[in-house]
């Protein structure tokens, strides 16, 4: 009975793993055949989701009890297009390089969509389309990059915890104690994991 209820953030998040075509960053580069990523599977990787009501956030329990959880108290609204954002062309090239932050990057899509793209415990990309309504956490540390899709606009919400640090560490950091304590919290339970289900 449980699998007819489904996820609604399923309407709004959807991710699968990509291709190695290094054609146009903006389309969706499926595998060839297309192989999805559960919600589940992202949340091992310490990426967190909901669906929200992006035409009521200013009055949305639901986000307003997010943020005091887990403590973003800062909150501000970046829109990328090429119309809105300055040094639009550069700005995407130093979004889709992949990096690591050492907080959270926290982004709730009030409009538009775009690609947050991840790696899994194997290295393989995970590519994770948000479209409006959809929030997300991608845990400090993850190596990670973003890009608009073919529709060219998004408009996010930004938060974080305490004033605001954006510095991106572009590949390799693995020095970084933000990067040693993900690969701590989720590289080895996902290896865990695996052994289980391989001795299972």
């Amino acid at each position: 009975m449980g699998s007819l209820s489904k996820d609604a953030r399923e309407e709004v998040i959807q991710a699968w793993y990509m291709d190695d075509s290094d054609v146009d960053q903006r389309l969706p580069h499926h595998r060839e055949p297309k192989e999805f990523v559960s919600l589940d599977k992202l949340a091992e990787l310490g990426v967190l989701s909901w669906r929200l009501d992006a035409d009521n956030w200013e009055n949305d329990e639901e986000l307003k009890k997010i943020r005091e959880e887990r403590g973003y108290s800062y909150m501000d609204f970046c829109e990328v297009c090429p119309e809105k954002l300055p040094n639009y062309e550069e700005k995407i090239k130093s979004f889709f390089e992949e990096h690591l932050h050492t907080d959270e990057e926290i982004r709730y899509c009030i409009a538009g969509s775009g690609y947050f793209d991840v790696r899994d415990s194997d290295e393989a990309w995970i590519r994770i389309w948000v479209k409006k309504g959809a929030m997300i956490v991608l845990p400090a540390g993850i190596y990670h990059r973003f890009t608009l899709d073919s529709d060219n606009y998004i408009k996010a919400m930004r938060l974080f915890v305490g004033e605001p640090v954006w510095t991106p560490y572009n590949r390799p950091h693995d020095h970084l104690p933000a990067r040693k304590g993900y690969i701590e919290t989720f590289g080895k339970k996902e290896a865990a994991n695996q052994a289980v289900n391989a001795a299972a």
